[in-house]
């Protein structure tokens, strides 16, 4: 459409779906490091148990033969433990006499640290290991009877490695979590805003006129599909008001335009007379008469406003039916009279509804009024209460020339007039009125044959029954 550009607005760093996705990756990152945290907290602390529970029994075997066999069976079995394992093994040992001075082991020198809770915590001599770089260890000093001292430790520098290596993978791990999920919340960004955009260009094309479009709905039926289908039930009530209030518009302007113009021709010809004049008088009554016709055409068009516009202001009360119908009928029965007609009521006693007793009442004297408009003399009218089903039905039912089956949804249209009744008196507005006060209070109006003739259904919800006091 000329004029009319279809621009996204939105910046996707901005939308508040990317802000959400971020939300929740900072959130589920968050969560891992905590989960990492504990994780690389038990298998360190399980490392180091299990590190020092070795040290522990290593220094009881020891001890043990010392006891049994003297310093010469203690000094076998350490040399026996240091040759058997590599010239870099992890196992630590030093014996000194009383006087600290080395009997045997594979570390030349106390360490010079300070026991915390009886564990020394220092770094390998260069001189003590064929590798130069510096290795952290871990030992324990246990005194012997006789005043020897037993030194047992550990070289842990594989230990270190493994709680590094434990870090970085867990590290790895964070960041593979943040790229995910960045990834993650991208693509369901995009897809979000993807199917947001398709909402804000069908409004756009909308605000720019083309009305008939709508929001595309697929078949997954998801919320955006929900949202959807409203927006586009919506979009098909606003356009049918719009209609409605376009066609009433035509029809006013159709309408008023003969009356109006024959109330003009009325009253400029009886400018021109004197008041004398036999004809005079005759003739003011009919200007009178259109004009009482042009008053009573917008009256109705503000009745029918009225209700449209006060469904959350009525109020709702009890309602028998048989007396609202009998009423109906009593009110219109000298009408019937009139031209011979013959008008029954059939109506239960025990129907209740929930109603506003005026509009009802105009909606029903509505309906008999049109029966006995277009009944010819002679014919019948039958007004009928009944319920089923949970449901109070209102039927009037005339001997007139009926409705055909295209026509019936249009005559509930503002002004529409059947070929038929366009020779009668009125202006269209009867039925507009009745599904006015139908839809005010939740009732389906049908229309259907009567062979011949017209019947006119109203269902409407009975009211429920009142609790003992």
């Amino acid at each position: 459409m000329p004029g009319t550009c279809y621009v996204n607005q939105n910046s996707f760093l901005a939308s508040s779906t990317f802000r959400l996705a971020l939300l929740y990756v900072i959130l589920f990152t968050v969560s891992v490091l905590v989960l990492f945290s504990f994780i690389y907290w038990s298998s360190a602390r399980y490392m180091g148990t299990q590190s020092d529970a070795a040290i522990r029994s290593e220094i009881a075997t020891l001890a043990e033969r010392y006891e049994s066999r003297g310093v010469p069976g203690l000094r076998r079995l350490i040399l026996d433990r240091i040759t058997r394992q590599q010239p870099t093994g992890s196992s630590l040992y030093l014996l000194s006499d009383p006087l600290g001075r080395p009997i045997v082991g594979n570390i030349s020198r106390w360490p010079q640290v300070i026991p915390d809770d009886g564990w020394l915590n220092f770094n390998l001599d260069a001189r003590d290991r064929d590798d130069p770089g510096l290795h952290p260890a871990r030992a324990r000093r246990f005194q012997l009877t006789g005043g020897f001292q037993l030194l047992v430790g550990q070289d842990i520098q594989e230990l270190k490695a493994a709680q590094r290596r434990v870090i970085i993978a867990l590290s790895w791990g964070v960041i593979l979590t943040v790229l995910l999920g960045l990834a993650g919340g991208f693509f369901i960004s995009r897809k979000m805003l993807a199917r947001l955009e398709v909402i804000n260009e069908t409004s756009q094309r909308i605000i720019a006129g083309e009305l008939k479009h709508r929001v595309p709905v697929s078949a997954r039926g998801d919320e955006f599909d929900r949202l959807s289908g409203n927006l586009n039930q919506m979009l098909d009530q606003i356009q049918e008001l719009m209609d409605g209030i376009r066609q009433v518009s035509d029809n006013i302007a159709h309408d008023l335009k003969t009356p109006l113009f024959r109330l003009r021709q009325k009253l400029e010809s009886l400018t021109g007379r004197p008041s004398s004049d036999a004809g005079h008088r005759e003739e003011l009554e009919d200007a009178l008469a259109e004009a009482d016709r042009l008053l009573n055409l917008f009256n109705a068009l503000l009745r029918i406003a009225r209700i449209e516009s006060e469904s959350t202001k009525t109020v709702m009360q009890r309602l028998p039916l048989s007396e609202l119908a009998n009423d109906v009928a009593e009110f219109y029965e000298p009408l019937a009279d009139e031209k011979h007609q013959n008008l029954t009521v059939s109506a239960e006693d025990a129907v209740v509804i929930m109603a506003d007793r005026d509009m009802l009442f105009q909606a029903l004297a509505n309906l008999v009024d049109n029966a006995a408009k277009y009944t010819p003399l002679g014919g019948n009218i039958n007004l009928m209460v009944s319920a089923e089903k949970g449901e109070a039905r209102i039927t009037v039912c005339d001997s007139g020339p009926g409705i055909a089956p295209g026509e019936r949804e249009k005559v509930f249209q503002r002004f529409y007039r059947t070929d038929v009744s366009r020779s009668t008196p009125g202006n269209g507005l009867g039925l507009s009125l009745v599904r006015a006060v139908a839809k005010l209070h939740n009732a389906k109006l049908t229309l259907h044959d009567n062979h011949p003739g017209l019947c006119v259904e109203l269902a409407l919800p009975c009211a429920p029954e009142e609790l003992p006091v």
